[in-house]
Parts: C-alpha cells; sequence; structure tokens
C-alpha cells in the first residue's frame, strides 16, 4: 500500500482504477482515459495533484538563496502572487527537477517541486541553503486540485465562495492569490488555461464534490500525460534528467542569462554548451503511418546519427502518434523510428503539438 492523498476515497466512490505512482496510490483513470483527455480539451476536467511536493522557504536570506540555486531569474517576479517556471540544476548543468516557485514577500517564496523527487529535491535545499538565513518547511498539510481546460474557470468560479470567485476572476496567467488559506494559482499542466489550487487537507473532499456538482470530470493520471505530452511539456526524469542540461531538454527559454554576473549553479557548464553548440536537442515527431511511439525507441537520423524517444504516445486529438525524442542537433524535417523492428518515418515539428484544441504544425 502507498501514500494515499486525502481524495483516496473520492477516487474510489468514483470507480478509479488506482495505481501506483512514485509511492502514492493515485488514480489512472476513471474508465475511459480518452474521454478525459477530450473533457479537458473542450470542457473542464480535475485532477488530483496532492502528491506535488509544496515547500515553503522564508528569511533574510531567500531571495539571494533563489538567485544562486536557479537559472530562472526571481527577480522576474516583481509583485506578490507572481509565478515563475524553472528547472533546478546541478553543479554539471544536468537537471535535477522543474519546478514552479510564488512569491510571496521579497523574503517569502513558495515552491511546488514533483513528488518523485521529493527527498532528493529536500535535500538539495538544505544543502545549497547552508550559508543562507533560509527556513524551509515542507507542508504535508496541504491537498492539491488542479482544473483544467476551456471551461475551468468557469466552473470553478460555481464552486468557490464568493470572495475566493472574486478574487480568481482577477488572476493573470501564472499568478496566484491566498484567500482564507487556500493558494489559488493560475497555473497547469495540460497546455489548457485552468487553476491549481492547494487547499488544507481536511477541506479537500467537500470542495471536489462540489466541482463534481459543477459538471466538472474527474481526470487520472493517464489522461493527464498524454495532455502534456500534446502540448509539449516535459516530463522531469523523462525528457530531462541529472544527465542533459536544459539547453538539451528544449528549456533554453528557462535560463535568465542576465545580469552576467548572477553566479547561478551549473552556470559555467551551460555558458560553454552555449558557446560550442549543442550536440543533441529535444525535438516533437509526429508519426506518418498508424502506429504508436513509445519511450526508449530508437530515432535514425540519415547521414546524421541516431536518438532515442524519451516519451511518446497516442495523441487524442490529432489521432496520431506523437514523440519527444533527444536526437542529434543536425536533424532534418524528417527521420525513421525503429518500431519492432521496422523503420516508421516520422516528421520533425517544434513543440507543442497541440495549441487551442488542434495541431500547432502542417503536415508534410
Amino acid at each position: 500500500m502507498g501514500k494515499k492523498t486525502p481524495l483516496y476515497d473520492a477516487h474510489l466512490k468514483a470507480g478509479a482504477k488506482m495505481v501506483d505512482f512514485s509511492g502514492w496510490d493515485m488514480p489512472l483513470h476513471y474508465g475511459s482515459q480518452i474521454d478525459e483527455h477530450n473533457y479537458v480539451r473542450k470542457d473542464a476536467g480535475m485532477f488530483d495533484v496532492s502528491h506535488m511536493t509544496v515547500v515553503d522557504m522564508h528569511g533574510p536570506g531567500v531571495h539571494d538563496f533563489l538567485l544562486q540555486l536557479l537559472p530562472n531569474n526571481i527577480d522576474k517576479l516583481k509583485d506578490v502572487g507572481k509565478a515563475l517556471y524553472s528547472c533546478m540544476l546541478n553543479e554539471k548543468g544536468g537537471v535535477i527537477d522543474d519546478l514552479i516557485v510564488y512569491r510571496f514577500t521579497e523574503d517569502s517564496y513558495r515552491i511546488v517541486v514533483n513528488c518523485g523527487t521529493r527527498e532528493k529535491d529536500l535535500a538539495w535545499f538544505q544543502k545549497q541553503s547552508n550559508e543562507y538565513a533560509v527556513e524551509i518547511a515542507e507542508r504535508p498539510d496541504f491537498a492539491m486540485i488542479a482544473i483544467q481546460g476551456p471551461k475551468a474557470r468557469e466552473l470553478t468560479a460555481k464552486a468557490f465562495t464568493p470572495e475566493q470567485a472574486e478574487a480568481a476572476s482577477e488572476l493573470k496567467p501564472f499568478s496566484a492569490i491566498e484567500v482564507n488559506g487556500w493558494y489559488i494559482a493560475r497555473t497547469g499542466y495540460t497546455g489548457e488555461d485552468g487553476l491549481e489550487i492547494m487547499i488544507p487537507g481536511d477541506e479537500a473532499v467537500e470542495f471536489w464534490n462540489k466541482l463534481l456538482a459543477q459538471g466538472v470530470h474527474p481526470c487520472g493520471l493517464g489522461a493527464r500525460d498524454t495532455l502534456r505530452l500534446e502540448a509539449g511539456l516535459d516530463l522531469s526524469g523523462v525528457d530531462m534528467d541529472e544527465s542533459v542540461t536544459p539547453l538539451e531538454s528544449n528549456l533554453a527559454w528557462t535560463i535568465a542569462w542576465e545580469p552576467t554576473n548572477r553566479d547561478f549553479i551549473g552556470r559555467n557548464v551551460l555558458e560553454k554548451q552555449k558557446k560550442e553548440g549543442v550536440k543533441q536537442k529535444l525535438v516533437g515527431l509526429v508519426l506518418l503511418e498508424r502506429g504508436v511511439l513509445r519511450g526508449h525507441q530508437k530515432v535514425i537520423v540519415e547521414d546524421v546519427g541516431e536518438g532515442i524517444i524519451t516519451s511518446g504516445g497516442f495523441s487524442p486529438t490529432l489521432q496520431k502518434g506523437i514523440a519527444l525524442a533527444r536526437v542529434p542537433a543536425g536533424i532534418g524535417e524528417i527521420c525513421q523510428v525503429e518500431i519492432r523492428g521496422k523503420l516508421v518515418p516520422a516528421q520533425v515539428v517544434k513543440p507543442p503539438f497541440v495549441r487551442a484544441g488542434k495541431a500547432n504544425f502542417e503536415l508534410k
């Protein structure tokens, strides 16, 4: 038996197929992964993401600590409640994890990291913070519910209190606000608009049921994965890990090079790699024949070299096999993927695969 979120019994009541996910008992689906995927693309779906790790940091040294810890620059967070996506790197520029950091005040921030890297992340925080006046506190008292889709904010507002609904209506993308102990953020991992809400664990079931009453569909890990893949969003430990840098993971945009005197962890390695040019990069692949792309399948780039699919699957929106693949930097517009001993052609595209519910590319 794994760890259980406060919504575990609610998942069973809804008929969820439960699976182990990084030591947590989590819903894979509630009957149809494809239906759940389509709910999010066309309407609204909700996910229990209480397995994520919420960490609060505060103290007079926290600002300088985060400037050194992260390659993205928290000075971009000019206002209270603003959010920033960043990787967290080791000394070799490898990706320990990706995360979102929210600003409370100049001396107080909230960070949400992945559950699969929880122990590693917490240990890294402690190790790197030794020279700073920072207090680091995990927040296991929170549950977390993500509501995503074109109607997500509209339907969630009906489940909120009037005060919460008014506050959330003013939220801009990648910003958050605290209302009566709830932390409401306009963020997500599906490529759709929506909210991620950190809520006291003992209030989670009541709110989940209110969302159900408004017609928000429960969705599991399966749909979450196909949605994030269509959106071209990396999965920590799969599309990026400590053996690759953000420059090799389609995440160069998360590195803040200015100011040049900000010496964040891994900077020297990244600068050298940027100057010399990357030898491999992460791209999108769309299968040009019938079939499904899967992680670890070999990618053949004629006259250039080989690569490998990091994550792949069938796109319910596009009705095609799609994948993220780490390939030689000199790849062209077409490559081949080895599927069960057969070479199948695939088109190279720039993620995301889907935007606003439609293909974000033209087939060759």
